[in-house]
């Protein structure tokens, strides 16, 4: 990388080729117990959620717009997963953690897409749940299937031009000094630490992005859920009170543990940041959250339930 004319520091900046995911390596005497942890909790995800898509598909009874969106979020959360944990696996076992500068960035790109589809996902699935309880004499046509493809659709495709710009404008940023990445994937938090120069630009990009696409969502899912619960609260009978409530109570949930620990990882303050719970945190939102939904929404729905035992008598 020799120098050019008049700006020489930005050649011999961008030397590095590729990070060194740290990952849990400051606990070595854990790393089998972990790898089996990690690999457990990766094939509960796969098979809860495959569980999840093949019933949806296949029993009558579950073709509803709540469970052909059900069935897309199933499928997202294998992609989402899919993106760190086999790569998490692998570092476990080998003493080589080294990802190039490309696969770095591949990862952080799908990891953002796929996490801004299911942000989008659970607002959809919010909306179809407020108009099956709000207006629900209307809610076979309002919800009909052309809509629900077209929404599903959107969530899916919506977020890839903005994280293309983003991981762009975060790779494009120069490297030029430690190439040990704290941390099990290639998040924003921890590549951009490691970038020199003025960063003020892409943070700004960061949080404008997550803004749109975490914190926008979720206020729409709030005040569905408000007026949701306004309803249900004005219901005659107690019985059809918990009848309605039972079929948002899952979504609800998992949008508590999916938001919750997004938002508290990427809208803190830089101050309160720790490497041990920037990891821990992201843990929450990688993987556990993810092993829970396929639980959450299958015990939690009696429909799912009977769906289930059907399939698995066959």
């Amino acid at each position: 990388m020799g120098s050019r004319g008049q700006n020489p520091p930005q050649w011999n900046q961008t030397t590095l080729v590729d990070f060194i995911l740290l990952g849990f390596s400051d606990i070595p005497d854990l790393q089998g117990f972990l790898f089996g942890v990690f690999l457990i909790m990766y094939m509960i995800i796969l098979m809860g959620n495959s569980l999840i898509i093949t019933i949806t598909k296949m029993d009558p009874s579950l073709q509803t717009p709540m469970y052909f969106f059900l069935g897309n979020f199933s499928s997202l959360e294998i992609c989402y997963v899919s993106v760190t944990v086999p790569r998490l696996l692998i570092d476990l076992c080998s003493q080589s953690r080294n990802i190039s500068f490309l696969a770095c960035a591949a990862q952080m790109y799908f990891f953002l897409v796929f996490g801004a589809t299911e942000c989008l996902l659970l607002t959809s699935m919010a909306y179809d749940r407020y108009v099956a309880i709000c207006n629900p004499l209307l809610y076979p046509l309002l919800m009909n299937s052309r809509l629900c493809i077209q929404l599903a659709a959107g969530c899916w495709v919506s977020g890839v031009p903005v994280h293309i710009v983003l991981t762009y404008q975060i790779f494009s940023l120069p490297f030029c000094g430690s190439n040990q990445l704290n941390h099990f994937f290639c998040d924003i938090p921890p590549v951009l630490k490691l970038a020199c120069g003025d960063t003020l630009i892409t943070e700004t990009l960061v949080y404008v992005i997550a803004v749109l696409v975490v914190t926008v969502p979720f206020m729409l899912i709030l005040g569905s859920y408000v007026r949701i619960i306004e309803t249900i609260l004005k219901l005659p009978s107690a019985t059809g009170r918990a009848k309605a409530f039972s079929t948002c109570s899952s979504h609800l949930m998992v949008v508590a543990l999916f938001f919750g620990s997004g938002l508290i990882t990427y809208l803190r303050p830089k101050s309160s940041h720790s490497k041990g719970m920037d990891k821990f945190l992201s843990l929450f939102y990688t993987i556990v959250t993810p092993m829970f939904n396929p639980m959450i929404y299958c015990l939690r729905n009696k429909d799912v339930m009977v769906a289930l035992r059907k399939f698995l008598l066959k």
